[in-house]
């Protein structure tokens, strides 16, 4: 029976590489002269430091940019609350992993909405998908890229 498990899955070692450029950049720019701004990658959380709430926001810019180009969806970034204490601002965001529960649900909910020949059940943080014919299972991914859960999905383990 074919079968495909749809995922929300992040390269880290492309964050990490993204990090690294975006701190290069952030040591270079003129308006960061002197400021001590910098990114801090700890797992799957990036935190960043600057003096002012303007500069996060021209780092978090920074970051973005440099996630799209390394080709990391920015969907998967979670943004913390902006702390600012003694003239220093922190803000930490977390990369999302993996499909919770609720957006499981809604992606079983919307594949039997749609009433397909095909059946969604939720395994871990991803979901696996199978019906009997490929054209089925490829409609039911045609159905998932149109919805807007919240996070991205990728479609692996294709099985005939």
């Amino acid at each position: 029976m074919p079968s495909f498990d749809v995922v929300s899955e992040v390269d880290l070692q492309e964050v990490r590489n993204a990090t690294d450029q975006a701190n290069r950049e952030v040591g270079t720019r003129f308006d960061f002269k002197g400021s001590d701004a910098n990114f801090a990658l700890d797992d799957d959380v990036v935190t960043l430091h600057a003096q002012s709430e303007f500069q996060l926001e021209q780092m978090m810019d920074i970051l973005q940019k440099k996630l799209v180009k390394r080709s990391v969806d920015i969907d998967c970034l979670d943004l913390g609350k902006v702390e600012t204490a003694n003239n220093r601002a922190r803000q930490a965001v977390t990369i999302r992993q993996g499909i919770d529960t609720d957006t499981a649900r809604d992606i079983v909910k919307s594949i039997k909405g749609a009433k397909m020949k095909v059946q969604a059940q939720i395994q871990g943080e991803q979901v696996r998908v199978s019906g009997k014919s490929r054209d089925d299972l490829q409609a039911a991914i045609g159905l998932l890229k149109k919805g807007d859960f919240g996070l991205p999905l990728q479609y692996i383990n294709f099985r005939d």
